[in-house]
């Protein structure tokens, strides 16, 4: 009888005992807790590119792209997002010049589809590359206009401590920025596996 019972109680024990609930994963979550974690994603991917100076809506379409299992139609990102046609449109056409969302197709249906990049070695990479030009480019160039605005001129004594302080300062500034955009140029050069690789390496050294 205590065999049996020390039996039972070691069963119990291994299925985790009467009235528990056993550990559930990722595929067991009920569908309305998948929905609420899906809308979060987006909501945040949204907010944290408004941080960045990258517009709302272009990112909660990436992120809404990056998290479905088959490629959307414009249809299905204006239900989802309760977005008008001409906003999906024009977001849909701004993420492919980013290179993070393609056009694509399915058989037997003529609609045009969109999926985004789901490696974000690459995604990331081409982020830098679109960030760098947009940014980094135009600001390092006017920088270098305010210093060669200046420069060779003659300067009246009495202005001479503010023309001193003006080109220390932007070339200070210069200097700084120019260090990123070699650093970032240096980025967009590398294949996206070759980055990964350089970001892990660095990360060691740390």
């Amino acid at each position: 009888m205590d065999s049996e019972n020390s039996r039972s109680s070691s069963e119990r024990g291994r299925s985790g005992g009467a009235g528990e609930t056993p550990a559930r994963g990722p595929a067991d979550l009920p569908q309305c807790c998948l929905r609420a974690a899906q809308g979060q994603f987006v909501s945040l991917w949204g907010e944290m590119a408004e941080h960045w100076g990258i517009n709302r809506t272009m990112s909660q379409v990436h992120a809404l792209l990056m998290i479905s299992p088959d490629p959307m139609t414009a249809e299905q990102i204006m239900e989802e997002l309760q977005i008008s046609r001409g906003n999906v449109s024009m977001n849909l056409r701004e993420l492919i010049h980013w290179g993070i969302v393609r056009r694509t197709n399915m058989v037997g249906d003529r609609r045009d589809f969109f999926a985004a990049e789901a490696d974000v070695w690459i995604m990331f990479h081409h982020i830098f590359n679109e960030r760098k030009r947009r940014e980094l480019d135009p600001l390092l160039s006017r920088l270098e206009a305010c210093l060669n605005g200046c420069a060779g001129r003659q300067i009246d004594p009495e202005k001479r401590a503010t023309y001193e302080k003006f080109i220390a300062q932007v070339g200070a500034l210069h200097e700084f920025f120019a260090i990123f955009h070699r650093i970032f140029g240096r980025i967009g050069t590398e294949q996206p596996g070759r980055l990964a690789q350089m970001v892990k390496a660095f990360e060691q050294m740390l």
